[in-house]
């Protein structure tokens, strides 16, 4: 315990005090009834300092636990080689649980992304020569193969050759859709069956979660090690379903739950909440780097999106942790190219001004549908939540991935995984392709090289892959809508890139073919002379994608950074940038809450952001409790309270914790006493300490009260009082008193006025005054 050395201090002083004190004096305090004057709190006791699930953790009271801890192990460092070493091995602690975390998570991505991968090609077939093979890997190792025919090879079968030995016609298309449907409706079952009954919590992003434990609230199991099992396995399964929806959220949710699990082996963070989260924070960062294969990205993702408080030693840890994470996944190469993406894409042609004008206009598309997305989402969860809906979590998800695998598997851009459709429409069109969307018409006397084709007519397949591009995208925007927040792990990022990057490519095709067919007009005539390679769609791909993207999560700065490392487009950052920042600014236009913050308000966490402003001018006695016309404060005086009457006090309230004052009439603060310590130490008093009864008098003061003969002992309690709690004056503007509460992450403040006590401002109370300031539903904050 922090507190020993301070213990140890009392227990000494009472020593010598009793060794040097007058024998008559002390033979007084036995008649009394106070002889026992030593605290038996002077020695821990368990479960002192720890919190009930969905309470919010004292951040100051952990900060000044770690200060204490430290100063301990600093001062008996000096000791001896021992204690030296011991010392040592505390400070490498926090280097050692990066090192674990990265090592975990980039194993994990790895393992899900080569499953994914095989159990996505197992809905369309089978590799006879090792079956866990995917169609890639199975042709990779066929000498059958022609480059032609790349994807097609004797040992890949699909389940028509494989079953009724026709590949083509009327009735292998339709046994290969039903085994399609059938499949995806195995996977989702078995997803939504395994969170159901091991592990509710492994159920959507995780993000807005994981924003509110990191801003101090207790959500006990959420980081468990069933969780990370369950949302492992089933991140797996809802993926290779087809699904609209994607695994890099529920990424950062395992990488949590690993940063949880490997901070509970060592004292220094599992005996701190405060320093858990510091680690919580860094493992956030390494998800992010293993899900985008961005390092640097999820660093900022951590310290933009995520994180609550993130000192500058959590900026060097979480960069560790990503370098760690980023370099096992590399080691393990999941995608066979020696890259940690899908999506890794080289361009070979500059951008140009007149490009911005387009590349803005993504970022308003990107805006409006984040926006449309946020607001229809929110209405379809609410409606999940407040009807009967929400009772049949299982029939859902099944009707869902019924409709999407029907309507996905005619059109071949919504039959195949997102993330290859989005690496299909991010790559550039080289004389290598045989995509449809570079079916265009080559002009036979061409003789360049093969990095830089000119601008063409678009053929006959460019056409088709419009069309299809167009039905694919009506489909994911709706899609997407429904299938966000069921209960299975369900990912954001992907299906919004997608719906950029199907949009971006669309754009990035028109333009060109304008271009091409307009290259006089004045806007293209300095840049895009006949034959020149002008434009290329793919870029306009990945600025859609970053618009999207940016438009529902509200992301900016790291959004940028993850999407110049997810495809090593490095030159085109102004492009990203505009199309992010412009996204941003026309969603912020209709509100002011991305996807994960509507989650949380949604859900009623209590999370005081740090992005909202409070503007409006009211006071702490607008909001302290108790109002005109309530009963009054639940106070404990400082030495005139029985056992009982404390019990009793505790019984009938719901507090969380009580002012201490000198007595009623007088109403002068002494301190706070926790409502959780309080039972704790009356518990272990009547176990450990002779004479406590019920009528025992409870005192927070050093010296016991002056008590008639054959009194029962008293209770002293000083030692879970907080002598220095945060007070306000009953005038202090709200606006200072919000301000106090984010930055310094109280759970609760006291409104004095000259010392005397008035009321009390809780965290709830807070987020309830900023709810009613907005015009919302004061009382969806349904959690402590």
């Amino acid at each position: 315990n922090s507190g020993n050395v301070v213990a140890l201090h009392e227990f000494t002083d009472i020593l010598v005090f009793l060794l040097h004190a007058d024998p008559n004096m002390v033979n007084a305090g036995d008649m009394n009834g106070s002889g026992n004057l030593m605290d038996f709190l002077d020695e821990p006791f368990p479960d002192v300092g720890t919190y009930e699930d969905f309470h919010t953790i004292d951040w100051l009271r952990e900060k000044s636990r770690d200060t204490d801890r430290h100063r301990k192990i600093t001062s008996k460092s000096k000791e001896s080689i021992w204690e030296f070493i011991k010392s040592l091995l505390d400070a490498w602690s926090g280097w050692v649980v990066m090192l674990l975390i990265g090592l975990l998570a980039g194993t994990l991505a790895g393992v899900i992304d080569l499953a994914v991968d095989w159990m996505t090609d197992l809905k369309e077939g089978v590799c006879l020569s090792a079956f866990w093979y995917s169609h890639e890997q199975c042709c990779w190792t066929s000498n059958e193969t022609t480059f032609d025919d790349r994807d097609k090879c004797p040992q890949w079968q699909k389940w028509s050759e494989l079953l009724v030995s026709q590949s083509e016609g009327a009735s292998a298309y339709i046994l290969n859709y039903f085994l399609y449907i059938m499949w995806a409706l195995c996977f989702a079952f078995l997803a939504v069956s395994l969170v159901r009954v091991f592990a509710p919590y492994a159920c959507g992003s995780g993000i807005p979660e994981i924003k509110t434990i990191l801003s101090g609230f207790i959500i006990r199991g959420y980081l468990g090690k069933w969780t990370l099992l369950i949302k492992t396995v089933t991140l797996v399964l809802v993926v290779s379903s087809g699904l609209s929806l994607g695994k890099e959220g529920p990424l950062v949710h395992v990488a949590c739950c690993c940063g949880n699990f490997f901070s509970s082996l060592f004292s220094k963070y599992s005996k701190n909440e405060g320093k858990r989260r510091e680690v919580l924070s860094a493992a956030a960062a390494a998800g992010v780097s293993v899900a985008f294969g961005a390092p640097i990205g999820g660093v900022l993702f951590s310290l933009e999106e995520v994180s609550y408080y993130f000192p500058l030693k959590t900026l060097w840890r979480s960069f560790f942790a990503a370098l760690v994470a980023a370099f096992t996944l590399r080691s393990i190469n999941p995608f066979g190219n020696s890259r940690l993406v899908l999506f890794y894409v080289e361009y070979h042609t500059p951008w140009y001004m007149a490009e911005l004008f387009p590349f803005i206009l993504l970022g308003v598309f990107g805006g409006l549908w984040g926006t449309l997305f946020i607001r229809c989402n929110i209405a379809w969860c609410r409606r999940r939540k407040t009807t009967r809906l929400g009772k049949y979590p299982v029939l859902e998800v099944i009707v869902i991935t019924a409709i999407t695998a029907i309507i996905a598997y005619p059109n071949p851009y919504t039959r195949r995984s997102t993330s290859e459709l989005i690496s299909e429409l991010f790559n550039d069109c080289g004389a290598l392709e045989s995509s449809q969307l570079c079916d265009y018409i080559n002009d036979p006397n061409m003789t360049r090289p093969v990095d830089d084709i000119p601008d063409r007519p678009a053929g006959p397949g460019v056409y088709t892959a419009m069309w299809q591009l167009a039905l694919a995208l009506v489909f994911k925007i709706v899609i997407t809508i429904f299938t966000f927040g069921m209960k299975i792990p369900s990912g954001l990022f992907i299906p919004s890139m997608a719906v950029g990057a199907m949009a971006g490519r669309m754009v990035g095709i028109g333009v060109e073919q304008l271009a091409y067919h307009h290259h006089d007009w004045i806007i293209f005539r300095n840049w895009c002379r006949p034959g020149a390679d002008c434009v290329t769609p793919g870029l306009y791909a990945m600025v859609g994608a970053a618009a999207c993207l940016g438009g529902v999560t509200r992301m900016t700065v790291s959004l940028v950074v993850i999407m110049f490392e997810l495809t090593g487009g490095l030159e085109y950052i102004v492009p990203l940038m505009a199309a992010a920042v412009t996204s941003k600014w026309v969603a912020d236009a209709f509100g002011k809450e991305g996807i994960y913050e509507a989650h949380i308000h949604l859900n009623g966490y209590p999370f005081l952001d740090v992005k909202d402003e409070f503007t409006h001018r009211t006071l702490a006695t607008d909001v302290m409790r108790p109002r005109r016309g309530e009963a009054p404060l639940s106070v404990l005086t400082q030495d005139s309270m029985t056992v009982e009457d404390v019990e009793t006090l505790i019984k009938e309230t719901d507090y969380n914790g009580f002012p201490v004052v000198v007595s009623k009439d007088s109403e002068r603060l002494i301190g706070f006493a926790q409502r959780r310590e309080l039972i704790l130490a009356i518990k272990n008093a009547r176990q450990r300490q002779d004479g406590v009864v019920s009528n025992s008098i409870v005192y927070f003061t050093e010296d016991p009260p002056e008590l008639p003969p054959n009194s029962p002992h008293p209770l002293k309690l000083r030692r879970i009082l907080n002598l220095s709690p945060f007070t306000v004056t009953d005038h202090t503007p709200m606006e200072t008193v919000v301000d106090i509460f984010r930055k310094l992450g109280l759970r609760q403040c006291l409104v004095t006025r000259s010392g005397r006590l008035l009321g009390i401002i809780t965290k709830k109370d807070v987020l309830r005054h900023m709810a009613q300031m907005a015009n919302q539903d004061p009382e969806s904050i349904m959690f402590n």
